[in-house]
């Protein structure tokens, strides 16, 4: 596809902004977050339920988002929704590449992904099963604990990913004070994983 086509396409976008990623491997790093609207997966504790619909969100070109991003310093560019994974994304990964930027994507691995992402954030979910190449593709493994039960369910997905791939447990954000200590505890008895935390909810930003 020509340069000009890439362009072209356009995406179902939420919201896209400026800000710092405030989980797993790049957390406190100024990335610039494009929120793609639509998702199949439907997870019950989601915090952007308002993604859901792809239908709901303007579409906008990836020459418009390039423009966008371009406006702002940071090297690290995030694509996540929704479940951004739904759409062919090679158009925008190569031309955020050829804007020079890190691109990394979130996921719930739910579908095979299209686009030579940098950073590849698996965040498996019990609503929809994941493919057979998430786990290989997987840099970062990054699994909510909404339950007690969750901490076995995260095992059976660390058995599956490549040795390096970085692990991180983190408490969902409604039930974190419950949660905090017990998944501090497991971390330290499990050390191979890494606590994640919200922080941009502690920051109180975007």
């Amino acid at each position: 596809m020509s340069q000009q086509l890439r362009l072209a396409v356009s995406y179902p976008v939420m919201e896209h902004f400026y800000t710092l990623q405030g989980e797993g491997r790049y957390s406190g790093t100024a990335a610039y977050f494009i929120r793609l609207g639509g998702c199949d997966v439907g997870c019950v504790w989601c915090d952007v339920k308002e993604s859901w619909d792809a239908d709901a969100h303007p579409k906008m070109s990836v020459e418009s988002l390039i423009n966008e991003v371009s406006h702002h310093p940071g090297n690290l560019v995030v694509i996540t929704g929704g479940e951004p994974a739904m759409y062919d994304l090679t158009a925008l990964v190569e031309e955020l590449k050829a804007a020079g930027k890190y691109v990394a994507i979130e996921t719930s691995g739910a579908h095979p992904l299209t686009g030579d992402v940098d950073w590849y954030t698996f965040s498996p979910k019990k609503f929809k099963a994941p493919v057979d190449e998430a786990y290989s593709k997987a840099t970062e493994l990054k699994v909510v604990i909404f339950h007690s039960s969750d901490f076995a369910w995260a095992e059976e997905h660390a058995r599956n990913v490549s040795e390096d791939c970085r692990l991180y447990l983190q408490p969902e954000w409604s039930k974190q004070e419950r949660l905090l200590p017990e998944l501090i505890e497991y971390v330290k008895q499990h050390p191979k994983w890494t606590v994640s935390l919200q922080t941009h909810k502690y920051l109180q930003i975007p």
